[in-house]
């Protein structure tokens, strides 16, 4: 027969395990359960069991694209944090399944990071034409993706001139072509006349072409929206003129005020 002594340990304990999995969800930036039960060293139904718990809450939400839990808007505001990348993901996170539901091939969702752009959230396990996987947390050069074109053409001048002071000094030979004056005037022209950055020529993944439209708020780039496909199976005309429009309808309603 349990004591009244015994209900209060088990809650306590209860309390910390809930606590030790909201702290690891959130250094994570998003994890599976599998891969957090192993890191608490927990049973997977406990590690789920809580995890219902805190998503009841609102305090964790499973990505709509990859299963892995990532902390809310609600966790963020327990500290005094701000972290924009979060809250983009989590509104864009149903927005880009959509996307990949309707036009099949994967989109991605990545933020600027330390003169790269970090992929947050992606379709590309569930997309039946994806050939990569594993794509969550991969940084993406700037100058050599559509999505860190898209980031440059559209980010702030001021905001644009430190990223590429940062690339020009990392000094990576990969970039080197993509930062002469002229080609990279070009570039950031064309982008912005077209509303969205490209990548067909083989550049950064030879099998891949992709398009990349800026979510843009009050002047800001929050993020880049992303689709993939196979070079060989669509001509870039086509595919731009197939994807384009519904990227950016939903780039510029995930940037609307709120």
């Amino acid at each position: 027969m349990s004591t009244t002594a015994d209900k209060r340990t088990d809650g306590v304990r209860s309390i910390q395990r809930g606590l030790d999995v909201l702290l690891e969800v959130n250094r994570s930036g998003g994890i599976r359960v599998s891969e957090l039960a192993q890191r608490l060293d927990l049973a997977r139904p406990t590690v789920y069991r809580l995890l219902e718990t805190l998503e009841e809450l609102g305090y964790v939400a499973r990505s709509a694209s990859d299963d892995r839990f990532r902390v809310t808007r609600k966790a963020a505001s327990l500290g005094d944090g701000y972290d924009p990348s979060m809250l983009i993901s989590e509104a864009a996170a149903p927005v880009i399944g959509e996307l990949s539901k309707r036009l099949v091939w994967p989109v991605d969702l990545s933020t600027y990071e330390n003169a790269a752009m970090v992929v947050q959230e992606t379709t590309h396990a569930r997309s039946p034409l994806s050939i990569d996987r594993g794509m969550i947390g991969r940084r993406l050069p700037m100058l050599r993706t559509s999505s860190g074109r898209a980031y440059l053409a559209f980010c702030p001048a001021a905001e644009r001139e430190i990223i590429l002071k940062h690339i020009s000094r990392a000094e990576d030979p990969d970039d080197q072509p993509f930062l002469a004056k002229d080609h990279l005037d070009r570039m950031l022209l064309e982008t912005r006349a077209r509303g969205f950055g490209v990548r067909t020529d083989g550049e950064y993944n030879s099998r891949t072409s992709s398009i990349a439209v800026p979510i843009v708020k009050e002047g800001f780039v929050l993020g880049c929206m992303s689709i993939i496909w196979i070079r060989i199976a669509l001509d870039p005309r086509d595919a731009i003129s197939q994807f384009a429009p519904p990227m950016m309808e939903a780039a510029t309603r995930l940037g609307a005020p709120t």
